[in-house]
């Protein structure tokens, strides 16, 4: 079963809202990276803490630390649902955030999917 998250009741049913297995795997994966290590009291260690990078100046090699902690992160918590092909990282354009592209291989059906996350500061 796919729930949705946000978790949240179908006012039709009054049953946890459900969504496809596509979109449960997009919503698992905003939930990892925007989610900070500690955030979670009986799971201390998920997440992936990206919200602390965004204080700092934009240069390359921020761009190629978000870039393995994301790789990291992904492979680490959801390494059966997705293989991870390329991780792209660029500054919003107002400068307020971080926009990341995530290409993957969704292992289920064998279909290449891409999926933006913005992080804002």
């Amino acid at each position: 079963m796919n729930y949705a998250f946000p978790f949240r009741l179908d006012p039709s049913s009054a049953q946890a809202a459900q969504t496809g297995y596509e979109r449960h795997v997009e919503q698992m994966i905003r939930q990892v990276l925007l989610t900070a290590p500690g955030e979670r009291v009986n799971r201390p260690e998920f997440g992936c803490g990206l919200r602390q990078l965004l204080f700092a100046p934009h240069r390359e090699a921020l761009d190629a630390t978000t870039k393995l902690v994301v790789l990291q992160s992904l492979n680490r918590w959801l390494a059966g649902p997705i293989q991870v092909r390329e991780v792209k990282v660029s500054p919003q354009q107002d400068g307020a955030g971080l926009l990341i592209q995530i290409d993957y291989l969704l292992v289920e059906t064998q279909t290449n999917k891409r999926t933006t996350v913005r992080v804002l500061g």
